[in-house]
């Protein structure tokens, strides 16, 4: 199986010939700890998880909302490190884990680890690759000259309010897929979704040669059903933070729960009732 960028869209492009929008399901790393975020991660790969958006945590994590916030508290307790993570995705490799995984977080770590570094350690343990959501394109060159170099995914934002020219450069730049974030403002799960944001999907796919993934605010079956039509993959990360906040301290019912829950969402991606 091919890895990196190009595993990322194939997963993706994939569900679209199945009738369906990707779903990508994010956990943040290490909340509870990093023994039942691997479980996790063969939970949301089984109940239909297309690719896996993996949240490194980060003391200040500008763009979560309070319960992503409270996850990467909750996970910076147990003091991970970018080497745990990336050894963690090396076992998973070894024992036939196959499903794409990019890894969401902030320069400062990275910088600090070393974005060569990261970049080809990345390549050598099967990390399909990075969302770095505090790094605007005019300042990401020398990691989208690296990710290229290695084949990692680079995966940008844009948000409702981008410009069709900028958002046409931020999708040329991307690689995997584009991020098109729902709503101005942080993560969290929300009611109700912007009413003209199916217009601005249609847009965002119009422009972008990478497949587009919406994110921010899904939480709920209807909600992805709603867009599932409008873009190539949907994110969903706060409602499945919320429940293994609610379960921490029982691992097995945490699994459970979240596994049940993805597979509802899975199952509201499908198109036309295909």
């Amino acid at each position: 199986m091919s890895r990196g960028a190009r595993a990322v869209e194939e997963a993706i492009l994939k569900a679209n010939t199945q009738g369906r929008a990707a779903l990508i399901p994010f956990i943040e790393g290490a909340d509870p700890d990093l023994t039942v975020t691997e479980d996790l991660l063969w939970a949301l790969a089984e109940a239909g998880g297309d690719v896996i958006e993996l949240g490194f945590p980060f003391s200040d994590p500008l763009a979560d909302g309070p319960t992503i916030q409270e996850a990467a508290q909750r996970a910076l307790k147990n003091k991970p490190t970018l080497s745990d993570f990336l050894h963690l995705i090396a076992r998973m490799r070894k024992q036939g884990f196959d499903t794409p995984v990019v890894i969401m977080g902030y320069l400062n770590p990275f910088w600090r680890f070393g974005l060569e570094r990261l970049a080809k350690e990345a390549r050598e343990v099967g990390l399909d690759g990075l969302i770095i959501p505090d790094l605007p394109l005019e300042e990401a060159g020398d990691w989208l000259h690296l990710a290229r170099k290695e084949r990692r995914a680079s995966i940008l934002l844009a948000a409702p309010t981008t410009p069709p020219e900028r958002l046409a450069r931020i999708a040329k730049a991307s690689s995997g897929f584009l991020y098109y974030v729902s709503v101005t403002g942080i993560t969290g799960d929300r009611k109700e979704l912007p009413q003209d944001l199916a217009l601005k999907l249609d847009l965002a796919r119009e422009l972008s040669p990478v497949p587009v993934a919406v994110g921010f605010g899904i939480g709920r079956p209807e909600q992805v059903r709603a867009l599932a039509p409008y873009a190539h993959a949907i994110v969903v990360g706060s409602a499945i933070v919320k429940i293994i906040g609610r379960y921490q301290e029982q691992p097995q019912k945490l699994v459970k729960e979240v596994s049940s829950f993805v597979r509802t969402l899975r199952e509201a991606t499908s198109r036309g009732g295909n």
